[in-house]
């Protein structure tokens, strides 16, 4: 016997990615979506238990990669070349998963990010595949909003 409405899990394919300044935001991949913490260990002379006390300590992002298909839209590598040339391009957005109906349900809003490696397609003459690019971006926060 059922015991409450069936919810389903979402599915990876239905994301899609803004970027302040941007228009693209059709990729085939994004990965990279994680935050850690560290832990400072401390322990002061008259503290009564014998172990050291766990603080919270300094917050790291992993890199996002993007990929996507390669077409005549250059806005991913003037952004890179801001950076080259030393422009500190720093860029917010965010990556949008979407349910079946294409309606957003759920929001990854990432701070202060700016390309780190951008990287051609390789070519191939005897394979058949689409020519891929792919972007790693550093960012500096990253947050759930539902």
């Amino acid at each position: 016997m059922p015991t409450g409405t069936r919810q389903d899990p979402f599915r990876t394919f239905n994301f899609r990615l803004e970027i302040d300044g941007l228009s693209v935001g059709s990729f085939r991949e994004c990965s990279g979506l994680a935050a850690d913490g560290n832990s400072v260990d401390y322990r002061e002379g008259t503290d009564i238990p014998r172990s050291v006390r766990k603080l919270i300590g300094l917050l790291t992002y992993s890199n996002i990669t993007l990929k996507r298909g390669y077409t005549t839209n250059a806005e991913l590598w003037n952004w890179y070349k801001n950076i080259v040339n030393g422009i500190s391009d720093r860029r917010n957005g965010s990556v949008i998963l979407m349910d079946e109906q294409r309606k957003d349900v759920m929001r990854w809003s990432i701070e202060n990010m700016w390309i780190k490696k951008i990287e051609a397609p390789s070519f191939n003459a005897t394979a058949n595949e689409v020519a891929v690019e792919s972007v790693e971006i550093v960012h500096e926060g990253l947050m759930l909003e539902s």
